[in-house]
């Protein structure tokens, strides 16, 4: 990040207390890790779940840190030749710096959210974006509360696009993350059981989704799923919007044929690459976007077709005569079902799911994996290979069926030598689908 600001305007920006001989000293970048606190001489004291910055504030000052951003109270007296702004809460004064810094930027900025297919539409549209001009997303799981202000603040004025996802697990995160990137474009992917531990029931969750409504910028447009049976309510949405999905009352509307295809305004256009189902709806998603940020056509079809899938998502790795469906990075029921599809559709001679908890289902849970064993029937699962205390439920539905071949274990060790000897033996497609927690990928590496 390159901030280019004075201690006098971040403490003015935060609402904060400076402390400092020269308050026209510079503030460009900053960390809130010691340990590596030579990529910046300023230290921010965050309160995360684990640690708290606080912590740690006499050890950067030890390592050289000159500037140290903390809560009211809680800096120790420090040297004289260290600057101090102490404000009252230090997430919510990153978060209001991340929106001062995303507010004084030029570039469109589309949100993403969704219980499904949040992170695949993000690569898609960024891959468009990059075509069209510089681009800036957020990596990996920076989708928080304390990761949107620190992808936002990677925002340089080289930017013409910033996409952005936005992760939810509580009432009110999606409004308190899209209030900091102000978007021009929100994207609702779609709305399914996912962290029902804290949401309690999919009209919590849908209240959350569209959350991202009210802090669209002015004139911003809503991008929404309308194949999706809660999101046809946003249909009644006075502003502008733009609706994808199969249905004849899309607005951009996917044709059922095997490259990805689509009309939008009574123009029809083809992307020569095949995509399953749910990509589609991913890929047309991110079209919408693209459009609504006003990006050309031709530069949306070189967009797709330059994506990358992302690690552990759905990604499709061959080892002798076993070909591994990798998707590792979550699961809920939603994508579950759907990775179980994908298997079910798979030539090979022999289907082999393994499978790992659904974590955050919270009272739903027994039911939802009780809903796997009827999943791994319908889509003839030969071998089901079950890990984790919820799992349980779904091995015990299969108990007296015959029809697909059941181990069961608290963890993935109690049947890995028999998951490594029937790959040997006889390969086939072997699904890997569980919520992070679970890890799975590390059976890569066993098996």
């Amino acid at each position: 990040m390159k901030l280019g600001l004075t201690l006098s305007k971040l403490a003015s920006i935060t609402k904060g207390t400076l402390r400092t001989q020269n308050p026209q000293a510079s503030f460009d970048s900053f960390v809130t890790d010691s340990r590596v606190l030579g990529r910046a001489d300023a230290f921010w004291a965050l309160k995360g779940h684990n640690h708290d910055g606080h912590d740690f504030i006499t050890d950067a000052v030890r390592k050289g840190a000159a500037v140290i951003i903390g809560e009211r109270g809680r800096v120790p007296i420090l040297p004289s030749d260290v600057s101090t702004v102490e404000v009252e809460d230090s997430l919510q004064a990153l978060q209001a710096l991340a929106k001062y810094h995303r507010l004084n930027s030029t570039l469109k900025i589309a949100a993403i959210t969704g219980s499904n297919g949040k992170s695949t539409t993000k690569q898609m549209l960024k891959s468009i974006c990059e075509q069209a001009g510089e681009t800036v997303a957020n990596m990996g799981n920076f989708n928080n509360q304390f990761g949107v202000p620190f992808s936002l603040l990677e925002i340089k004025p080289k930017h013409k696009y910033g996409v952005f996802e936005l992760g939810a697990s509580h009432v009110g995160d999606i409004a308190e993350t899209a209030s900091l990137a102000v978007p021009d474009v929100g994207v609702i992917t779609n709305i399914s059981a996912a962290h029902l531990e804290f949401f309690k029931d999919l009209e919590t969750v849908y209240r959350t989704k569209t959350e991202m409504v009210s802090s669209l910028a002015a004139g911003g447009t809503l991008v929404y799923n309308i194949d999706d049976e809660m999101l046809q309510r946003l249909e009644a949405y006075k502003g502008k919007a733009i609706s994808f999905g199969f249905s004849q009352h899309a607005d951009l509307r996917i044709l059922e044929t095997e490259n990805f295809s689509f009309t939008y305004k009574n123009e029809a256009y083809v992307v020569d690459m095949p995509l399953l189902r749910h990509d589609k709806l991913n890929a047309a998603a991110a079209c919408a976007a693209a459009i609504a940020m006003g990006i050309f056509m031709d530069e949306i079809k070189k967009g797709l077709l330059s994506y990358t899938p992302m690690p552990m998502r759905m990604e499709r790795l061959r080892r002798g005569e076993t070909e591994f469906i990798l998707d590792c990075y979550n699961a809920n029921p939603a994508s579950m079902q759907n990775a179980l599809e994908i298997l079910g559709k798979q030539p090979s001679s022999l289907r082999i799911a393994v499978l790992g908890d659904m974590k955050e289902l919270g009272e739903s849970a027994k039911n939802y994996h009780r809903l796997v064993a009827r999943w791994l029937l319908d889509n003839k699962v030969d071998y089901a290979f079950l890990a984790g205390p919820e799992m349980k439920y779904a091995a015990d539905t299969l108990k007296n069926d015959t029809s697909v071949t059941v181990f069961y274990g608290m963890t993935p060790q109690a049947w890995t030598h028999e998951l490594k000897t029937l790959l040997q033996k006889r390969g086939g497609t072997c699904l890997l689908k569980a919520s992070r927690g679970m890890q799975f990928e590390n059976l890569l590496k066993e098996i």
